[in-house]
């Protein structure tokens, strides 16, 4: 079964645990890139008309993504990642969700936060997925090394 790994990072961090995730999984890694980047402005999260302050406030809000992947459909594992915004994660994880069908995949969810574990994520996404899809715990990465990231990969039982 061929796995995906796909994340959104908005300063590197998450981006730097994907590219170690991929390696322990043996997956393919695919960057979610916003249409219009963010800045360290629009990331200013004390700021209430903030970019990011404004799209976490609207449920509906779904930034868009600069690029699409051609065969999301080869891939039966998805592992999914992005930093934590406001307990949840940020609203181009909808998007992103929103763009393909997961009906019969497995998804797998891991963030990095400054200050919270993966919160209210999974209920959230879920909703945006089709009853079909199969959910694994997530996991919050701010800390690992390469040995226990791989114990949890192992861990998943991806032979669904």
């Amino acid at each position: 079964m061929k796995k995906l790994v796909a994340f959104f990072s908005a300063s590197g961090v998450t981006k730097k645990v994907a590219e170690d995730l991929a390696l322990a999984a043996g997956a393919d890694i695919f960057e979610i890139e916003p249409e219009i980047p963010y800045t360290t402005e629009d990331l200013d999260w004390r700021n209430k008309s903030s970019r990011s302050s404004v799209e976490m406030n609207d449920q509906a809000s779904r930034p868009a993504i600069h690029k699409t992947l051609e065969n999301m459909d080869e891939y039966g594992v998805v592992f999914i990642g992005f930093p934590v915004w406001w307990y949840i994660a940020p609203t181009i994880i909808n998007t992103f969700l929103e763009s393909y069908d997961f009906s019969l995949k497995t998804i797998i969810l891991f963030c990095t936060s400054g200050g919270s574990g993966l919160g209210k994520s999974e209920q959230v996404l879920k909703d945006l997925c089709p009853p079909t899809t199969n959910w694994k715990p997530g996991k919050l990465l701010n800390k690992y090394d390469k040995e226990s990231l791989a114990d949890w990969v192992n861990s998943l039982d991806l032979t669904d």
